[in-house]
């Protein structure tokens, strides 16, 4: 699917629009008219990106992360999370029930269960949820599981991946809510944009979540060149015409798969220094539960833990080298 810049941008802020006014189970049929499953299919070196980025500028939320996990071959009935843990998604239905979310996410939606407890609140400060009682971000329907299978290596990195670009897309909403707050309000007869302190944690915000994103555009590189390798059936070890070649022993595959556990490890980081800096930068209004900043805060805590944290995945990595006694080149710097 071929997307000039002009089709992009419509496309971007119809579905920015769209997320601004839904969110939960209301989303799926939304996204679904707009092409989310046949984006998936077709583009999701676009879909996903696009969709997960945008997911954590507006603070909406919707299942699509188990939609890239079947689109890459898997059946989550529960994901791994932080510790050693196991959470399932628990969407309640939108009205018209299973019909109306299949027809909405290429019947994703129909098998998610409804639990009777209504549907979530729109936007990043929605608090009513589907969650039990107890969870950091009560608006994400997720419930602790008993225990779940492992994902395939693949599955797991496009996960790592979409989860990326959504803690990326939460962080600049924190940093996008702290620096409107600095340029508009006074201190001692100037703006707090104009102290250094503050300056300072808003720049290395912003370095943080670039970092993070240069590392997901690299993660979605070598997840293209290995969507090209298992097309062209090429064996492992060797490169597919056109993508990175095979280095320190890693075919594209096993490249994919080691680039999208940093690529959520930075991400993971950069969402937890946004959540920190930017809170401190909006000073007590920043610790209260009516302000913006506190959902995006939580979602971040939570979309961490998801697949792995950011402590957990860093430690992985770190055992990966130590095997292997090197460390591969992922990227051409």
């Amino acid at each position: 699917m071929g997307l000039d810049a002009a089709e992009l941008a419509m496309l971007t802020d119809a579905m920015r629009r769209t997320m601004g006014r839904s969110s939960g189970p209301e989303l799926v049929p939304a996204l679904g008219e707009l092409g989310w499953p046949d984006l998936l299919g077709d583009a999701p070196e676009l879909a996903v990106p696009l969709i997960f980025r945008l997911l954590g500028e507006t603070g909406s939320h919707g299942p699509f992360l188990l939609d890239v996990l079947r689109h890459a071959g898997a059946e989550p009935a529960a994901l791994p999370f932080a510790g050693g843990r196991w959470v399932e998604w628990g969407e309640p239905l939108p009205a018209g029930g299973a019909d109306a979310s299949a027809r909405g996410s290429g019947g994703a939606g129909a098998g998610h269960r409804s639990d009777g407890t209504g549907a979530n609140g729109t936007g990043a400060s929605g608090r009513t949820g589907a969650t039990g009682p107890g969870s950091v971000d009560e608006a994400l329907p997720l419930r602790a599981a008993a225990a779940g299978t492992t994902l395939p290596a693949h599955a797991l990195a496009e996960g790592r991946r979409a989860l990326g670009w959504w803690l990326l897309g939460t962080g600049h909403a924190m940093l996008t809510l702290a620096r409107t707050h600095v340029l508009e309000r006074t201190q001692f007869g100037r703006p707090l944009a104009s102290f250094q302190a503050v300056r300072h944690r808003l720049a290395e915000t912003l370095v943080a979540l670039d970092g993070a994103e240069a590392a997901l555009l690299v993660a979605d590189e070598a997840a293209e060149a290995a969507r090209n390798s298992r097309a062209a059936a090429i064996p492992a070890g060797t490169a597919a015409a056109g993508t990175t070649p095979a280095v320190h022993g890693l075919d594209p595959a096993a490249a994919a798969v080691h680039a999208a556990l940093l690529a959520k490890a930075a991400a993971g980081q950069a969402g937890l220094t946004a959540a920190g800096h930017c809170q401190q930068v909006l000073g007590g209004i920043g610790f209260t539960a009516e302000h913006d900043l506190q959902a995006h805060v939580r979602r971040t805590l939570v979309l961490d833990g998801l697949l792995g944290s950011t402590r957990e995945l860093i430690r992985e990595a770190g055992a990966c080298i130590r095997k292997a006694g090197s460390a591969p080149r992922l990227a051409q710097l």
